[in-house]
């Protein structure tokens, strides 16, 4: 009879042996699938369009949140080069375009995609960390990092009537 039980707690401690295991190996998988980096070729393809700052990385343990910004930045890409203007948002939906204007090149360096600006008085380069439809991260030349959410404009129906209850 002992010797049934010995066989029997050893089989079981095989098949917990062989399970944890196949849990580890699940996990390293899924660790490993999800970490992936984006390719800058991905990253591109959602630069375009009208970005708002909402924070920004000064030092690893300082954050600047930004609850409203006046002015809006907006790429303007054809291929790999264009424009990135400073603009500000009307209640009526349009935009005033102000006099803050770069040319930019985008180049891919050692897999990363580099915004690459250039004004009369300056050129300096960023670094894009992560790029989706409706977020954005740049990071410059003096490691700061700049967090963006894609811009909606503000919805005001100047026709819509309210009534007192």
């Amino acid at each position: 009879m002992n010797l049934l039980c010995e066989l029997h707690m050893t089989n079981q401690n095989n098949k917990n042996r062989h399970m944890k295991q196949l849990f580890q190996t699940l996990v390293i998988i899924l660790v490993l699938t999800g970490c992936q980096t984006q390719k800058p070729e991905q990253q591109l393809e959602h630069l375009e369009g009208y970005w708002e700052i909402k924070r920004v990385e000064i030092l690893p343990d300082s954050v600047r949140e930004y609850k409203y910004n006046e002015t809006v930045d907006f790429f303007d890409l054809t291929g790999k080069e264009g424009v990135r203007k400073k603009v500000r948002p009307q209640l009526d939906g349009t935009f005033q375009v102000t006099e803050d204007s770069e040319n930019i090149k985008i180049i891919i360096e050692d897999n990363e995609l580099f915004i690459y600006y250039t004004t009369p008085f300056d050129t300096w380069k960023e670094r894009v960390i992560f790029a989706k439809e409706n977020e954005l991260k740049i990071e410059n030349e003096d490691g700061l990092i700049y967090h963006y959410t894609r811009y909606s404009p503000l919805n005001i129906d100047s026709e819509e009537t309210y009534e007192k209850e």
